[in-house]
């Protein structure tokens, strides 16, 4: 996978036949349960390669919360997230990024807790996997997502020739407004993926797995969550030091992705701070 190029001004023009400018998320995320090829069953490896056309490859992983109110963040990015993501590491001069969308949801509560796309380059097949993203609306009352998937995902089944070539890490984004839940049991990964590594990983141990290759973040987004934000923001504080980010508002999403690739300004070292001294005010005065 990895074939063909971004190009914005194809990818705009198709956009708005497609109707992603007007069309409404249920529209456009037509998937009323996962799609078979985007099942993670039996996935042995996804792979990110150089070739002739992208001798430099860099794997991104953005694995998109799909429970209950986070669907505004798939739609934001089909609509013109993704495309000022693109255009910015690009001009910033990262020549061939590619990027593979995940869906997660509560693997104690849904039915499709993880599903997984591939690799590309292309305006077009990008866009045919982020759409591909059943939006399940699930999750439960138990306190967090299973953004953990994503980590197991991004350490035991990806190969990427810009890390076992080059020794550059790729990227890892989970965007949620949950905790992650602490641990996941060997039985259900068995049963998930059919075949991989088999053991009781705990929320930390996959974390720390997945940095091993992936430079691993975490975006918080504030306007959906009504619990205690601090609580929250403390405990993957706790998991991710300064690789949780904050967002106000989900259209900040793709400002703090392209920021964070690109090294650039799109992110503030400061934010997280002044993010949580806002939110201990914002609670003192409920």
């Amino acid at each position: 996978m990895g074939g063909g190029s971004y190009s914005s001004t194809d990818r705009a023009v198709r956009a708005k036949y497609a109707g992603y400018y007007t069309d409404s998320r249920e529209e456009i995320f037509k998937e009323r349960s996962i799609n078979n090829a985007m099942s993670p069953y039996g996935v042995k490896v996804r792979e990110s390669r150089d070739s002739e056309e992208h001798p430099n490859s860099l794997g991104i992983i953005i694995g998109l919360d799909v429970t209950g109110s986070m669907g505004s963040v798939p739609h934001h990015l089909v609509q013109d997230g993704f495309p000022d993501i693109m255009d910015l590491i690009i001009k910033r001069g990262i020549a061939d990024p590619q990027v593979l969308f995940l869906g997660i949801g509560d693997h104690e509560c849904d039915d499709a807790p993880l599903q997984v796309g591939q690799f590309e380059s292309s305006d077009k097949l990008l866009d045919k996997w982020l759409t591909t993203v059943w939006l399940e609306g699930g999750g439960g009352g138990n306190a967090g997502e299973s953004y953990l998937l994503a980590w197991y995902f991004a350490a035991f089944h990806t190969s990427m020739d810009c890390f076992e070539k080059r020794g550059e890490k790729g990227f890892l984004f989970t965007i949620g407004d949950e905790p992650v839940l602490k641990q996941v049991p060997s039985k259900f990964l068995k049963m998930l993926m059919g075949d991989g590594q088999y053991e009781d990983y705990s929320a930390q141990a996959l974390y720390d797995k997945a940095r091993e290759k992936f430079n691993v973040h975490h975006i918080d987004i504030k306007e959906t969550y009504s619990g205690s934000r601090q609580k929250v923001i403390d405990g993957w504080r706790q998991l991710l030091a300064d690789n949780l980010h904050v967002a106000k508002r989900h259209e900040d999403v793709s400002g703090i992705i392209a920021g964070i690739i690109s090294g650039g300004d799109g992110v503030s070292q400061e934010a997280p701070a002044k993010e949580e001294a806002e939110m201990k005010e914002e609670e003192m005065m409920l």
